[in-house]
């Protein structure tokens, strides 16, 4: 049986008068990835930054790994990627190495040294993201796929049992985003990290995805990739507000 890492009981929160989630209910196990899908305005960042502990529920509760979120400490068991455009300034003068490394500081403290067991761990999570050869460029001279791999490198460096991510193909060219996701579900696959992925890209994520959840203030659909291939596109429209069509995708191999 899998065990539930995120688990979320008729949680609502409101922005002032405003109400942003309305009783959501939603359980993500060990492994799963999940895509989280809706239109602009639908709460889904919202939704990240309470399961993030960034904001807390008006009502409901939130258990991370069993634990209730206000008691929760181990935040080492979860990597987060925000929206490269909103988080990273390309201009900032460090290489690969040091950005990657830089995210073992959860790990080690602030104010220690890193080791050559850590600079051997950010070049573990270079190869698997496919970044090895970029370890000494400055971070600034990459593409924006390419830093964003980087970027998930980083959070992948302390080990994380969960890896959370906002829109992170802003800022990838679209020819790129296809092997972009067919790169993270390589991460999902093979080395057993659980993914939470809110995206506009419909169609491309849901080849991958395991799960997916359609949130528009409060969940329309919740489950397995399967299920959510049988549902109408129309009855898909009706919640997302416009039309929606989704397209197969054949997927890319991944590139390491």
């Amino acid at each position: 049986m899998t065990n539930n890492i995120i688990q979320l009981d008729d949680v609502s929160f409101s922005y002032e008068q405003s109400l942003a989630l309305d009783h959501i209910s939603l359980q993500i196990g060990e492994g799963e990835f999940w895509a989280l899908i809706g239109p602009n305005g639908s709460g889904k960042s919202t939704l990240l930054n309470i399961i993030l502990g960034i904001l807390k529920p008006s009502s409901g509760s939130v258990k991370l790994f069993g634990d209730d979120m206000r008691s929760f400490k181990q935040r080492e068991r979860i990597g987060y990627v925000s929206q490269k455009s909103n988080s990273f300034n390309s201009g900032f003068p460090a290489t690969v190495l040091e950005v990657v490394r830089s995210g073992l500081t959860r790990k080690v403290g602030l104010f220690r040294g890193f080791t050559k067991k850590d600079e051997q761990r950010a070049m573990e999570v270079l190869r698997i993201v496919g970044m090895e050869r970029f370890a000494k460029q400055n971070i600034g001279e990459l593409s924006g796929g390419q830093q964003q791999r980087v970027f998930i490198a980083r959070a992948l460096a302390g080990k994380p049992d969960l890896l959370i991510m906002d829109e992170p193909t802003v800022g990838i060219d679209q020819q790129n985003v296809a092997s972009f996701y067919t790169m993270l579900n390589h991460l999902n696959r093979e080395h057993g990290i659980a993914i939470v992925l809110v995206t506009h890209e419909i169609d491309l994520v849901t080849e991958l995805a395991t799960h997916v959840a359609c949130l528009n203030r409060t969940i329309h659909f919740h489950g397995v990739q399967s299920d959510y291939k049988k549902m109408d596109d129309d009855d898909i429209s009706k919640w997302y507000g416009h039309p929606v069509r989704r397209v197969h995708h054949q997927m890319p191999e991944v590139q390491q």
